[in-house]
């Protein structure tokens, strides 16, 4: 029987959803009969995933009195295209799919944003499931909404808002996951202690070991405390406003890695981590953090097994690349910085050289 752990519940008002967390969720009937009451159900997952779990969640919604469609897609960031999102559609068209057949995301962030977002646009919007099989996607990507395709010149730059009417994270999932992915996903949790929790930094920087080797307990209780922060921004801010935009504390960097490198060749977790420490070390500049601050942004992501150099690419090409970020007004680059450990600010207000100077003297070789 699987257990759930912890519930966590993201006020939209008659939009609200739950967050389950728990090991053997995913295949449990119990747990999803309360939110199953479709005759059908389509499940986009991906040629990595579907083997692991894919039957399991078929018999237990099968249990349920839900039959699935099947939609496996090939694995990978660069197929989260306009392409991988047509075949989508031509397979809910060849399922006989209708307003009423619930999408359900099975897989990490790349199957979550590509199936949220047919969701938020087959026949106008349809009801959409998460059931996240990576950390990066319980702790983040499945949460809050946001859906998308990438752009060849930018990262998820055509999407839309579209709210899951339930996240259903199977923490029994994070034992096949690979070192390198785990890694990746923890460069989200690492976030939200350096934004706006130093308690649960303190608690990082002493369980990240425990994390490592995948202790239930620390991967419960850290899935859970960054889904309640995410949850709470979300509810204040649902449509990145102002609050939520603090959320993407080094992604402004870490996304024109990921587009320079070629989607796929960075995971989305390790140039986070990359343009964290770019986050921190131009904050140190603007003379918001100490060098120590800087050194222990660095020591724990470090410790998780994450990149801290980001590739030398050129200002110019980090320029132009950050200029296309959502969070841009009018050409000009906003940035997540930290004024401090816990205090995350987002900000166009600061001297370009200094963003010149963090690009030319804090990345490494391309």
């Amino acid at each position: 029987m699987s257990a759930i752990h912890a519930r966590v519940d993201v006020d939209l008002g008659d939009r609200s959803y739950p967050i389950l967390i728990g090991p053997g969720l995913l295949a449990d009937p119990e747990a999803w009969r309360p939110w199953m009451r479709a005759r059908r159900a389509a499940v986009v997952t991906n040629e990595t995933v579907a083997p692991l779990y894919l039957k399991a969640l078929g018999e237990a919604l099968g249990a349920c009195g839900t039959a699935i469609v099947p939609i496996v897609l090939p694995d990978g960031e660069r197929f989260k295209d306009a392409a991988t999102l047509n075949s989508v559609f031509d397979r809910l068209m060849d399922g006989g799919c209708d307003r009423r057949t619930p999408i359900i995301a099975l897989g990490g962030g790349v199957v979550g944003d590509l199936a949220g977002f047919a969701a938020a646009t087959w026949q106008r919007g349809v009801p959409f499931i998460q059931v996240p099989t990576t950390l990066l996607a319980q702790v983040d990507s499945s949460v809050g909404g946001k859906t998308a395709i990438n752009h060849p010149r930018g990262k998820n730059m055509i999407g839309a808002f579209h709210q899951p009417g339930l996240v259903l994270a199977d923490t029994a999932t994070l034992d096949t996951l690979p070192a390198r992915e785990l890694a990746a996903g923890l460069a989200e949790v690492i976030k939200y202690g350096l934004i706006r929790d130093t308690a649960f930094l303190d608690w990082l920087d002493a369980n990240l070991p425990a994390l490592l080797r995948r202790d239930r307990e620390a991967l419960a209780w850290a899935i859970r405390r960054s889904c309640e922060h995410k949850a709470e921004v979300v509810a204040r801010d649902e449509r990145e406003a102002d609050l939520r935009e603090t959320l993407n504390l080094g992604h402004t960097f870490g996304h024109a890695i990921e587009t320079a490198a070629g989607y796929g060749n960075w995971l989305h977790g390790e140039a986070v981590a990359a343009g964290t420490v770019l986050a921190a070390e131009m904050s140190a500049r603007l003379g918001w953090l100490a060098e120590s601050d800087v050194a222990r942004v660095r020591r724990l992501l470090g410790a998780a097994g994450l990149p801290l150099e980001a590739p030398a690419l050129g200002t110019a090409a980090y320029r132009d690349l950050m200029a296309h970020d959502k969070k841009a007004r009018d050409g000009h680059i906003r940035l997540v910085l930290l004024r401090a450990l816990g205090q995350a600010v987002v900000t166009g207000d600061y001297p370009a050289r200094v963003l010149d100077a963090t690009l030319e003297e804090c990345t490494g070789h391309a």
